[in-house]
């Protein structure tokens, strides 16, 4: 019989665990510790929320949350609810249901676990087991920065790590809304014209019911003020209507009051930090677009130049945006935004910034993370044949990180589909932007819409011929650029084709393998940017920065 020795067990038991981790996907999975888990914590330290267990029983919550799992739990202390239940008549936990309970712990707890230092000035990268979103911004309290939460509460102790994920300990007990986002926007007494237009239109009675599902019936309502429309000239909702009003019928759908209204209602449901993640968004106004931009820290909406005019945007006020509700949140703009028919704009378009990926807050710019085929289905805007989708961060990319396709390698597939941000209807010339890596001959066949762009077939392992700036016009003439800066030789732009976008709204992006098994493809940007703008500025940093000539 053959022996092994102690060194070569821990050989053979250390070359199975590297094989395993290189072919098993990255898991957000928290490391085995002796922390007790986050029933149990609070149980131990009963002297702050003594109150919040009852709850927790009294739910039947107990269980699971004592069991594996990686959650976030916003525990509200026991002064905090005794707050709550003076204030909602209650003398006691006893005097709860057991549904309000069940409610009050989906809206404080997450299935994924965030540290705050993933918190900004914005909703939270995961949605409450209640299916609303928390908010989180910063406030200033004699001397010291706190994070405040959904505008409720203070966070008094952060990041009390336990066994099965994360303690956030908060001053007061947080609640859903319960209003429609045609309520909250009633509600507001600086919005009463912004009302009256929603009601004489008809959008009042659209906006004012809950969702059909999870993906239909949610909009986001970026409302007027009275201030805004005031130093435009419209003193009243009449003055309003005086102007735009144009068919004698405000409820018809061609009307520019109802056009109006429209086009400050954007379907879906995104708060501030999903509209400053793409450059332009569709409004409910048929065919019409906003776009936004973040300068000194504020949201603009619409500001832009065109034809070398700038026209400047209308802010977003922080302090009263990003007002959950039960079907979509709200915004309030302090400057009058009409309706902008668009030209065609660039699209400057990072393909590793979707929800799926942000929301992994362990993984997104810090780790590598393998999507496998079975997840496909998970990620909404990207689909593939089969195989591997690998998420690269801490690399020299935009906003350091890329997307490495699988293209028949490693039992991969042979095309990757992607749906791209809002183009507006134009003609387009569409430029990949990868980082090159090793000397595989992949050839990869672009199309849009089923369309096949013609200019150039990629190869991922070409760099490109130079780097020199003062050659732009040279390289661009060849079908190149160097999108990154400072420029580098590894990050090449491929000019793959001219595009007709027939109708304003999201494409269809695809890539086809023509030959090739390698699976170093890395693709970091694509950008549509019409046929008479500029096609080599604004270049990008690794920081995510635009840098403009």
């Amino acid at each position: 019989m053959k022996r092994f020795t102690p060194f070569y067990v821990a050989v053979l038991l250390l070359s199975v665990a590297l094989f395993t981790s290189n072919c098993k996907k990255a898991n957000i999975v928290s490391a085995t510790t002796d922390d007790v888990n986050l029933y149990q914590y609070l149980k131990q330290n009963d002297t702050l929320f003594s109150s919040i267990v009852k709850i927790i029983d009294k739910a039947g919550y107990n269980a699971f949350l004592n069991a594996y799992g990686t959650y976030t739990f916003f525990a509200p202390t026991d002064e905090a609810v005794k707050t709550y239940l003076t204030a909602t008549g209650k003398g006691s936990v006893e005097q709860l249901t057991d549904a309000e309970c069940k409610d009050l712990l989906k809206f404080h707890l997450l299935e994924e676990e965030v540290i705050s230092s993933a918190f900004t000035d914005g909703k939270l990268p995961a949605i409450t087991m209640y299916g609303q979103y928390l908010t989180t911004s910063v406030e200033n309290l004699e001397g010291s920065s706190l994070y405040n939460i959904n505008r409720q509460a203070l966070l008094k102790t952060p990041n009390v790590k336990v066994g099965n994920g994360v303690i956030q300990v908060i001053n007061n007990v947080l609640q859903p809304s319960r209003q429609t986002v045609a309520q909250i926007v009633e509600g507001n007494a600086d919005l009463s014209i912004f009302t009256q237009a929603m009601k004489e239109t008809g959008w009042y009675d659209k906006l004012n019911k809950l969702p059909t599902g999870l993906t239909e019936g949610w909009y986001t309502v970026i409302a007027e003020n009275n201030k805004a429309l005031q130093d435009a000239g419209y003193n009243s909702y009449a003055d309003l209507k005086a102007r735009y009003n144009n068919t004698g019928n405000p409820t018809t759908v061609t009307d520019s009051l109802y056009l109006y209204v429209a086009y400050h209602i954007l379907p879906d449901i995104k708060y501030l930090a999903d509209i400053v993640m793409a450059g332009s968004h569709a409004t409910m106004a048929p065919l019409e677009v906003i776009t936004n931009k973040v300068v000194n820290k504020e949201v603009l909406i619409n500001d832009d130049n065109f034809n070398g005019v700038h026209e400047p945007g209308a802010p977003i006020a922080r302090s009263a945006s990003d007002l959950s509700a039960t079907n979509g949140v709200v915004h309030v703009a302090t400057v009058h935004f009409p309706m902008k028919q668009r030209s065609p704009f660039p699209v400057y378009w990072d393909v590793a910034m979707f929800p799926e990926l942000m929301r992994l807050t362990n993984f997104y710019r810090k780790a590598e993370y393998y999507f496998e085929y079975g997840d496909g289905n998970t990620i909404q805007d990207i689909k593939w044949e089969k195989g591997r989708l690998r998420y690269q961060a801490n690399k020299n990319g935009f906003n350091k990180d890329y997307l490495q396709l699988f293209f028949n390698a490693s039992g991969g597939g042979s095309w990757y589909e992607f749906k791209t941000p809002l183009l507006v209807k134009g003609r387009y010339k569409v430029w990949v932007c990868y980082r090159q890596e090793g000397s595989c001959t992949n050839l990869v066949q672009a199309s849009v819409n089923g369309t096949p762009l013609t200019s150039a077939l990629i190869q991922f392992s070409t760099k490109n011929a130079t780097v020199d700036l003062a050659r732009d016009a040279a390289q661009e003439a060849l079908g190149w650029k160097s999108y990154k800066i400072p420029a580098a030789g590894y990050a090449a732009g491929r000019m793959v084709g001219i595009v007709d976008i027939a109708t304003t709204g999201r494409q269809t992006f695809r890539l086809d393998l023509v030959s090739g098994t390698c699976a170093t493809n890395n693709v970091d940007m694509i950008h549509f940017i019409p046929i008479t703008q500029n096609q080599i500025w604004p270049r990008f940093s690794d920081e995510g920065t635009y840098v403009y000539e």
